[in-house]
């Protein structure tokens, strides 16, 4: 094994001297290094990858723990006529420097940069788009099988231990085993996925250590491993072995999740990704996922009925405070939102009052259940939905279409904090209503607010009192709301609700004013809205209507500021879009 070189324990802030990597323009130029340059090209990945972080912020702990990898698989492999898929795409940052866009990591996730995953439209060497986990074996079988008969172009996989977790890999291996597909997958075991790996096939994971995988040769798919993901040689041996061969194989590589940089090794949970080097702001008001985890705490102490239930978001939802507290009663189910919900939905007819954490852009991934498993039979279970709004990592990770899509479920009710005051307020409420209820919010800080009214089913609040046009603002946007109302003179009210509506105060404002004018961080296209717009149109009330909400596209990668910029989401948009359509 070649000598590891020491540890980086800061994250440069300037350019580091990388001599030997500024020749690699795309992986041809991998293959023609000589086998001892390799390590020092690993070196200097790694050295130019903490500094790109560090300047614009994203994910870097899992990019660090395949450097070396990455460096072998395109050494091997004759990228991209041989296609290289990844799972999630967190781990990419290091093969976007290795294909033509070294030079381009400065842009990352702003406009004109590299996406933050895989993209199709940014590079032939990103053979599939993804960013959410457990697609990979699946679109890499697709693809493969789609090829002429003529082609024997390899097809390799890399998938993480956690990512194996989600019930669509295991779905995807199934078929893999039945085509006798020609696929190589390759299993990057660190243990980790953000959080730590959890469950039965985690403990598995652990214990192979020198016999061979059982679970996928009974399946029929070859197993090699475990090898070093950390030694370019033996990587490269093994990899060009398993080239020559045919049929399913899977290859099990051991790495360090964030190796390289000390911090990052110390705590890989905390290393997943990294905020933009900037001064920190002093006295910060709580985030909504800090309210939300010690909310879960307090009512955890009066009432034992309560688990709180994530699908490998522990940190980020804010319950790893609750997870020390109340283990028993906390599950982190892994990478697996399907069961997560149904297994609130078990609970919660036994008897229990479940809460699931769970973001907005993965909560699409278990829509199904939402529906069959919880609405249906009307269980009682407590949805808080997290990342409710635009987010860095673009379309994969902006959760925008939460209301559309949950808004269309009967028995459900929705609801949408603007303030820590509601946001509190808004979970008791939710969690005392027998039934199902969601809680949305933004990543963020919420704004403070000591008291406002009592939460009641499907009412809304009047802030401010005011002539011509009515803002109905749905969550954490009214601030932007009350700077338009307060500058024009408008009404500003706080919905609170989107399910059900505050259908008789809609009335009231609309027999009041001339316009009325909603306010949402979600999709248009049947967000709350289209809801009001359903409303009056049913009464058949002729008040006109402006609805303001992110338009029917993708918004690209950019800070969240900038991408409700570009969504029309400023005060100053909004007030120039009110004034053109009063005329």
């Amino acid at each position: 094994m070649s000598k590891q070189p020491a540890l980086f324990e800061e994250i440069p802030t300037s350019r580091p001297d990388t001599p030997l990597l500024n020749k690699i323009q795309c992986p041809a130029d991998i293959r023609s290094l000589d086998p001892e340059q390799l390590p020092e090209l690993a070196h200097e990945l790694r050295h130019f990858l903490l500094y790109t972080v560090g300047q614009t912020g994203g994910h870097f702990g899992a990019g660090l723990g395949v450097v070396e990898l990455t460096i072998a698989l395109h050494r091997v492999f004759d990228t991209p006529r041989e296609q290289l898929f990844w799972d999630v795409g967190h781990q990419t940052y290091p093969h976007k420097i290795l294909t033509g866009r070294r030079d381009q990591m400065s842009l990352l996730r702003r406009p004109g940069g590299p996406a933050p995953f895989p993209s199709r439209e940014e590079s032939e060497f990103d053979v599939f788009g993804t960013g959410h986990s457990s697609t990979s074996i699946s679109a890499a079988l697709g693809l493969q099988l789609a090829k002429p008969v003529e082609d024997t172009s390899q097809a390799v996989v890399v998938i993480g231990d956690g990512a194996m977790t989600a019930g669509m890999a295991f779905e995807a291996l199934n078929h893999v085993s039945a085509c006798g597909a020609d696929l190589l997958i390759v299993l990057n075991d660190n243990a980790m996925s953000i959080s730590e790996n959890v469950g039965g096939l985690a403990d598995y994971f652990a214990r192979e250590v020198s016999v061979p995988g059982s679970i996928f040769e009974d399946l029929g798919i070859r197993y090699s491993g475990p090898v070093d993901g950390h030694d370019i040689t033996s990587l490269i041996d093994t990899l060009s072995t398993l080239k020559t061969q045919r049929g399913p194989r899977l290859l099990h590589v051991h790495t360090r999740k964030g190796k390289g940089y000390g911090p990052a090794e110390a705590s890989p949970v905390n290393s997943h990704s990294l905020t933009k080097l900037e001064r920190q702001i002093q006295n910060k008001p709580p985030s909504y996922s800090t309210l939300f985890g010690k909310w879960a705490i307090e009512r955890a102490r009066t009432d034992s009925r309560l688990f709180a239930i994530t699908p490998a978001m522990k940190e980020g939802s804010g319950l790893a405070e609750f997870s020390e507290a109340y283990p028993e009663r906390f599950h982190d189910v892994a990478i697996a939102e399907q069961h997560a919900v149904t297994f609130a939905a078990g609970l919660a007819a036994g008897g229990a009052k479940p809460v699931v954490a769970i973001y907005s852009t993965f909560l699409q991934r278990a829509y199904d259940q939402v529906i069959h498993d919880v609405a249906i039979q009307n269980l009682d279970v407590l949805f808080a939905v997290d990342r409710a709004s635009l987010l860095e990592d673009g379309p994969t990770h902006s959760g925008v279409f939460d209301l559309s899509f949950m808004r269309a479920i009967p028995n459900l009710i929705i609801m949408a904090p603007a303030t820590d005051w509601a946001m509190n307020a808004m979970l008791d409420f939710g969690y005392a209503h027998e039934g199902p209820a969601i809680v949305r919010y933004p990543r963020g800080s919420a704004e403070p607010d000591s008291q406002e009214a009592p939460v009641e089913l499907g009412r809304g609040t009047i802030l401010r009192e005011g002539e011509r046009v009515a803002i109905l603002s749905f969550g954490a946007l009214r601030r932007v709301g009350l700077t338009v109302a307060e500058e024009a003179g408008y009404t500003l009210v706080d919905m609170r609700f989107i399910k059900p509506l505050d259908e008789s105060l809609i009335r009231e404002l609309a027999s009041s004013h001339n316009l009325l004018v909603t306010l949402e961080e979600n999709a248009l296209a049947g967000g709350a809205g289209s809801a009001v717009g359903e409303f009056l149109n049913r009464e058949e009330i002729a008040t006109g209507l402006l609805s303001v909400g992110i338009p029917d596209r993708f918004i690209d990668p950019n800070t969240p500021a900038e991408m409700r910029v570009d969504s029309g989401l400023t005060a100053e948009e909004i007030a120039a879009a009110i004034k053109k359509k009063l005329g």
